[in-house]
Order: C-alpha cells, then structure tokens, then sequence
C-alpha cells in the first residue's frame, strides 16, 4: 500500500486496508478500518447503515429506550421510504448523528462494478453526485450537513477515498461487523455486538426489518449497556479514531 494513502487514510481516521478478491470485481478495492481512541471509560461506537428498506423499529425502540446514542447513515432511498422514522432520528439529537450513506446507494468506486447486488457509482463525477447528493437530501430533510459519509458496501478505490476527503467528509471504518450485512442470526448477531471490546467502532443495519439479525443487534446493545459500556458518536466533543 502506498506511503501517502496510508498517511491520508489516518487523517480520515480509518486504516486503508486492501480487501481480498472474495469475487470477481474486489481486486483492489479497500475496506476502511478504523477504532475509537483510548479513552478513560471502557467506550464503543455503534454505526448503523440505513441502505434501502424500512426502519428495524427492534434497533431503533432499543437506542431510545435505552438512551444509546449512535451515527446512523442514511441514504437518499431510505430517506425516501421512512419520512417517519427518519423524523424520529431529528427529534433525537441528543441520540442520533446522521452520516451520509449517499443518494442512491452507490459504492464509492470510480469503475463499472457491481458487488452483492450493489452498483458502483462509476466515475469521479458519479462519486460526486453520490456524496453530495446524499449530504443534499439530507439537509432538505432538516438534518445538519453531515461530516461523516459511509458508501455503499463500505469499499472504496484509493482514488475514491482522496476524493472524498477532498470533498470535506470524512471516512467511517469500523473494527467490528455486528451483522454481516444484515445476514447474520439472532444468536451470533447478539454475540458478535455484545462481546465488543472497548474501543469498537460497530457497524450494523437498521433497515431490514424482517431478517433476524436485528433482533440480535438488540440483544447485543443490551448486554453492552448491561455491562456497563459507554456509548458515543463519531462527531462527539473528544471522540478520536485511529487505525484499526
């Protein structure tokens, strides 16, 4: 991996890390990492990525309930089907920070490729239209500009990941997948998030309402807060990350 994306990628607060060619179209695409820094109380971060769907109201009643804050990135499709529960996200900002998961869920990739069913968006401009359509959205749907933009998939080509901190946003990695894209089972969806370390940046989805893993990431928030694990958000005052 080059020296200067390396450097960049630490500046986004995530490790560039090259994902293996599981499939046809993943050579040289790269998978952000990233985790909390040190802190004085044993912390993690939960992300949730709203990708299309609806709300899995089994996530999203636990985080109110129990007052867990958490960064949730929205896309423009989700946005679109969920006016209420995304106004349920606004009427908690003590809670919710809203990150951009782009307008249409499109990988932040400059090349024709498709990958688990998910489009790239193709080229420098169509990343553009990605990202800043998304943050547009967005802001007309009341939420403060985002600082944060998670792309489809969560892969990026190193020229996509340039151009997107060149935009102003910053990368979110993450240390640990709670639910494998929403794949996962109740019980190892419970397991993987409620045996997450202290400085875990979590991610998850809350926009597959009918496949059991949500039910395990509920499971799993509750056994954290039981444990008596500190919750932030990406953009919290003294929140810091670093590679993973």
């Amino acid at each position: 991996m080059p020296l200067a994306l390396t450097r960049r990628a630490l500046l986004l607060g995530a490790a560039a890390t090259p994902v293996l060619a599981a499939q046809p179209g993943t050579a040289g695409l790269i998978e952000p990492h990233m985790r909390l820094a040190d802190r004085p109380e044993p912390t993690v971060a939960l992300t949730f990525d709203a990708c299309d769907g609806r709300v899995d109201d089994r996530i999203l009643s636990t985080l109110i309930a129990l007052k867990v804050p958490a960064t949730i990135f929205v896309s423009g499709i989700w946005l679109g089907r969920n006016p209420q529960a995304f106004r349920t996200l606004l009427d908690h900002p003590d809670l919710f920070e809203i990150g951009d998961h782009g307008a249409h869920h499109r990988m932040a990739v400059d090349r024709p490729v498709t990958l688990w069913g998910v489009h790239a968006a193709g080229s420098p401009a169509g990343i553009a239209a990605e990202v800043t359509g998304g943050a547009a959205l967005l802001t007309a749907a009341g939420a403060p500009r985002p600082r944060w933009f998670r792309g489809a998939a969560a892969l990026y080509t190193p020229e996509a990941l340039a151009q997107v901190a060149g935009m102003g946003y910053r990368i979110a990695g993450f240390s640990l997948n709670g639910d494998g894209g929403a794949s996962f089972g109740t019980a190892e969806t419970a397991r993987r998030i409620g045996a997450a370390r202290p400085g875990d940046v979590v991610i998850a989805h809350v926009n597959q309402p009918l496949r059991p893993a949500g039910a395990g990431v509920a499971q799993g928030i509750r056994a954290l807060a039981a444990a008596g694990m500190r919750f932030v958000r990406l953009s919290d005052p003294g929140v810091g990350v670093v590679a993973a």
